[in-house]
């Protein structure tokens, strides 16, 4: 029963470090106490992206006509069929990674894990425990849907993402709390088939962690899809009326106002599970709920690691993904690079999709930084208006000095594929002038970023 590595958790943090232990030559097992792939694969990125694969098929066979489809008949939103496929592309998900796991080699402990020491854990299976020994031990044991006091929720009418994705019965009206990825992705999902949504954010603007471009464009489409939005407002307290409805007491710049709503989703972010782990029994540090950890993801204590949702950095399983190789890397002796945390994509899947990584403008002029704005509107691209959506842009933000991008917002479709190649240039530390030097095929959106480019520099064609 003993190991060479032991990783608890099986999300894209933890079956990564696993598989990539294996293939480094580490005895390894994994321990998971639900389903493999964990959060992500079953009740998150994959799932929730399945959604919004349907509700994007509904809204084109809504407006067919202006592509030159004629559809007979009712065009209906069929939640339950869209949260059947949603499951079953999750289920083929967590099969892929069971193969992954045993084309590797990695034993797949199931049940709740628990530290003895720096180099035993104990796992609990229905009752049944075993205890094993490992010389390392990764911990990548995620995050879950946060819970606040003034909206508690009981798992039917105040719910969280994990019940949001799997509502059988389509409600007539939901009330969304927070704007970020969770909150935005789940209120267009709904609006878009048809249920009735006020999108309610504490901050003055939704996608608060964007470029304000990004924010205001984005809530622009919101509304002019139907979904009513309430920004600088927070949600005092949700009661339920005799019908069983419920009244969402929300205060914002104009006092208090009552909302009905079947259904209250509450998507205020996420909370790392540090909690019985057995942390503070082997002396584990913690630092606001999360562990503390170096640049290559050792823990005060010798032996153990920590990756993930529940260290410091972004919550988001691709940061997970290249922390745990990193972390396994490090241990086998191989000195990887450490991760940047100021470039880190983030992405926000709804119609039109957000995608950003580095600073923004603002955030570069409160530095006080000597910049160029280069900015392509979708309205000038032929893609865009071939596509029939040309609602977006592309904003690069350069340092005038030497050339080199600080950052970039992206609004529109495709955005999520093409900020890679930001990501990739700012690592590999590209100047504009160099990317330029590149050809950009055409008609495609990623056109947007040789042409945002262009406009930075003065030499605009098409802007």
């Amino acid at each position: 029963m003993k190991y060479d590595i032991i990783v608890i958790g099986s999300g894209p943090g933890g079956y990564v470090a696993a598989v990539r232990a294996a293939q480094l030559g580490f005895n390894t097992a994994i321990v998971e106490r639900e389903n493999l792939g964990g959060i992500c694969l079953n009740w998150g990125c994959i799932p929730t992206k399945a959604l919004l694969k349907s509700a994007a098929a509904y809204g084109c066979a809504i407006h067919g006509e202006a592509y030159g489809v004629e559809i007979s008949g009712d065009i209906k939103a069929d939640l339950s069929k869209m949260v059947t496929r949603s499951r079953e592309v999750a289920a083929s998900m967590n099969r892929g990674v069971a193969m992954l796991l045993n084309k590797n080699k990695v034993s797949v402990l199931n049940g709740t894990a628990k530290l003895l020491s720096a180099s035993t854990i104990e796992v609990n299976n229905d009752g049944e425990a075993t205890v094993y020994e490992a010389e390392h031990i990764i911990l990548a044991t995620g995050a879950r849907s946060k819970q606040l006091p003034s909206l508690p929720q009981d798992g039917k009418r105040v719910i969280g993402y994990r019940e949001a994705m799997t509502l059988r019965e389509q409600p007539a009206s939901m009330v969304v709390v927070g704007s970020g990825a969770i909150g935005s992705e789940f209120a267009y999902f709904y609006q878009t088939i048809g249920t009735q949504v006020t999108l309610v954010e504490y901050l003055p603007r939704i996608a608060p962690n964007e470029d304000e471009e990004a924010s205001s464009t984005l809530q622009r489409c919101f509304k002019k899809n139907g979904m009513k939005i309430l920004t600088s407002a927070s949600v005092e307290k949700v009661e339920q009326n005799e019908e069983g409805k419920c009244k969402v007491f929300v205060l914002g710049k104009k006092g208090e106002e009552i909302i009905e709503a079947d259904v209250v989703l509450s998507a205020v972010g996420v909370e790392p599970n540090t909690q019985n782990l057995g942390l503070e029994a082997v002396g584990v540090a913690l630092d606001r709920g999360k562990v503390v950890v170096d640049d290559m993801y050792r823990t005060n204590v010798k032996g153990i690691y920590a990756i993930g949702d529940i260290v410091k950095g972004q919550a988001l399983a691709h940061v997970a993904s290249r922390e745990a190789i990193v972390c396994v890397e490090a241990i086998k002796g191989l000195n990887p690079k450490t991760i940047n945390y100021d470039n880190i994509p983030a992405c926000t899947y709804t119609t039109p999709a957000i995608a950003s990584c580095g600073i923004t403008e603002a955030q570069a002029k409160a530095e006080g930084k000597n910049i160029r704005i280069g900015k392509f509107m979708y309205m000038a691209s032929g893609k865009a208006a071939a596509a029939g959506n040309r609602d977006g842009f592309v904003k690069i933000v350069l340092d005038a000095n030497d050339d080199r991008i600080l950052g970039c917002s992206m609004v529109g479709d495709g955005v999520t594929e093409m900020i890679y190649q930001i990501v990739n240039a700012r690592d590999a530390g590209l100047t504009a002038t160099q990317m330029l030097e590149s050809v950009a095929p055409h008609p495609t959106m990623s056109e947007g970023i040789m042409e945002a480019l262009e406009a930075a520099h003065g030499k605009a064609i098409h802007g």
